[in-house]
């Protein structure tokens, strides 16, 4: 064997050269896709003029990409990845005395400058659904938003036991939800106590719903304010939620253990 072709044991092979060049043509053929869309909206994807765009034939795209739902699948997993990204560095960035922005906080505002600094690919993840495409159950989109939820889920209950998180003051969720949520795969939130899957759930709706707001136009009128705006929302948001998390839980009874009388409570009988 040759020094070129030699690799430590248990190292994994490096690609070789057709591989690199088939990631590199991969890589091309998405980021003209996103070109396009920034240009004709998520609707306005057409291959042909990706291809044509690329100066090469639809036959040829389709070397790469076997039809037009897997380049749309590529698509959504790599902007939900580069959102993940955005929502960690706005984490990682965030100043670490008191008076800067929480976890949760900073990641809501980095959520939303990329919408606003991506709004077409913003919407190929949150508008109007695509007709005839399906993401594949499972696959790279599902893990590639369950990456980003994960970190919002950590922030907002960064600090609390999953005891705490049980005797939360939220909805009580119905047999059937719990249930279902109970099915989940691991990482996702049927590991949260159904109270936190409730707060949790509310509060992606409140962030989010403030985004797709601004991001399509509709709070225009606040002018430059509109981050002000959004940073005081999601401080409150934070605030109402960890209002209704129990700062203490009471440790559970032991077998044995009698309820209290009244008078140990200190009652007057």
């Amino acid at each position: 064997m040759s020094p070129d072709t030699h690799t430590a044991a248990g190292a994994p092979a490096l690609p070789s050269l057709r591989e690199r060049r088939r990631a590199a043509a991969s890589q091309e053929i998405v980021s003209a896709a996103e070109s396009h869309i920034t240009e004709h909206g998520p609707a306005g994807l057409s291959l042909r003029a990706v291809a044509r765009g690329l100066g090469m034939t639809v036959q040829a795209l389709y070397h790469y990409f076997p039809n037009r739902d897997a380049l749309i699948t590529a698509l959504i997993t790599k902007a939900y990845d580069e959102l993940a990204d955005a929502v960690q560095a706005a984490v990682d960035g965030a100043p670490a005395d008191p008076a800067g922005p929480p976890g949760l906080v900073a990641a809501a505002e980095g959520y939303r400058r990329w919408a606003i600094a991506h709004p077409e690919r913003f919407q190929l993840l949150y508008g109007t659904p695509l007709r005839h495409y399906a993401a594949p159950a499972g696959g790279p989109t599902t893990l590639a938003v369950r990456r980003m939820s994960g970190i919002f889920q950590r922030e907002l209950f960064a600090g609390f036991s999953t005891a705490q998180l049980a005797g939360a003051d939220a909805p009580e969720l119905s047999p059937a939800l719990r249930a279902h949520l109970a099915e989940l795969p691991p990482g996702g939130l049927g590991e949260l106590p159904p109270p936190a899957t409730a707060l949790l759930l509310g509060a992606w709706g409140h962030m989010h719903g403030l985004v797709v707001l601004e991001v399509f136009g509709h709070t225009a009128f606040l002018g430059d304010h509109q981050a002000e705006v959004f940073r005081t929302a999601m401080r409150t948001l934070l605030q109402d939620v960890h209002a209704r998390i129990p700062a203490t839980v009471p440790p559970a009874p032991r077998p044995g253990d009698e309820p209290p009388t009244a008078g140990a409570r200190g009652d007057i009988g």
